[in-house]
This record gives structure tokens, sequence and C-alpha cells, in this order.
């Protein structure tokens, strides 16, 4: 198996036993399934992990983005918790830009880790309001509002919005903070599974951010 397992909410060492995958700091969790080096033999693993958790990607990537990391969450392909994608490429105002998108089951807080939240959930910002932006999936424009970061570290070093997809929580974090405005345009996420075999000319690879 190419994809390698952790815990969905941290870092700490990961164990399988008779009762499932224990972390050694969060107990009994529901496995992570993630790339070390994105590939489109990995990227195909982790779509059939995934199986009916849908896999989104900023859809068409524009020149010059690549598929920098992926994970799943779950212990079988039938019990998927969420997924997670990130591009990456350069953009004419912010220069190198990270956009991870995660879709989850609510209570999962991989969204939160990858956003460095501590909370599992986005919060009650989400639906107060009107929202920060919005996104097209499929026929379905999606509001998507601001979570605040800043009582989780010094630097504001990226943008978090986050809103609800087919009865899950979806999730976009943007570093740099700026890239944010990359989203006043018409963004379309597309689930990879449903893509075809223009999936085949995906371009992978490049450094992945940290979470």
């Amino acid at each position: 198996m190419s994809l390698a397992v952790g815990c969905p909410q941290c870092a700490a060492p990961v164990t399988e036993s008779a009762q499932g995958w224990i972390c050694a700091t969060h107990a009994a969790i529901e496995p992570m399934w993630r790339t070390t080096a994105p590939t489109y033999d990995d990227f195909a693993e982790h779509l059939l992990r995934a199986e009916t958790m849908p896999t989104y990607l900023p859809w068409p990537l524009s020149p010059g983005w690549s598929v920098t990391d992926f994970a799943g969450i779950g212990a079988a392909p039938q019990r998927p918790r969420a997924t997670m994608t990130c591009a990456s490429g350069p953009s004419e105002l912010d220069g190198p830009v990270d956009v991870a998108v995660i879709a989850e089951e609510p209570g999962t807080g991989f969204g939160a880790r990858v956003a460095g939240l501590v909370a599992r959930d986005p919060g009650a910002e989400i639906g107060g309001g009107a929202p920060a932006v919005r996104v097209r999936i499929g026929r379905q424009l999606v509001p998507l509002w601001p979570v605040s970061t800043s009582s989780e570290d010094a630097e504001w070093d990226r943008s978090v919005v986050a809103g609800e997809a087919e009865g899950r929580w979806l999730w976009l974090v943007l570093r740099p903070a700026s890239a944010i405005l990359l989203l006043q345009a018409d963004w379309i996420l597309r689930d990879a599974s449903q893509v075809g075999p223009a999936l085949v000319e995906l371009p992978f690879g490049g450094p992945a951010p940290s979470w």
C-alpha cells in the first residue's frame, strides 16, 4: 500500500489492533490515509478508499498548478469520513498559492486540523450573515463563510472558509491569506471520482503544505 496511515487529528504515531486503529494521543481513531509523494497511482488508490465520499478539486486546474497533497479518513472504503486535496500553483498577485479542499462528515475534526484550528467543526459563524464567497459544485452554488483563525496563532498566514454541501462540511484553506481573493471569481469544484478519462491528465507533484 502506497498511502501512509496516520491520525486525522494530530501527527502522533498510530498502530493497528484487533479493535481497530489506535493513536498514541487520541486513542481509538478513524485512520487517515495520506500520500507521501503525490502520483496518479496514489490518487487512484485514494479514490478507491474514499468510495462514496466526494474528493473535490478546483476544476480545471490553471496552467502551472498541480495536485500536491491528498488524504482520506476511514477504516474501510464503505465508511469514509472525510477527504482532502491540495492544489498548488502560481498566482499573479500572491505568488505561490496552496488551496486545500476538505469534505467531511460533522464531528470528524479533519478540516479543523488542516485549517490549524482546535474546534472540530467550523462553529457558529457558519450561516450567519452574508457568505464571504460562493463556489460552484455541479449546478449548485455553495455559500462559504469565513472561519476566524485569529485566536489560534499570531500569524495570519491563511484564510479559511466553510459551509455545507450535500449534508457535509466543506472547508477551503488558502495560503497565503490574501489568496482568498481568488475565490471572487466563479470557482468550480468537481468531484475527481466523476472526472473520467481527463483524470489521467492531472498534473501531480510539488511540495505539500504543512498541516
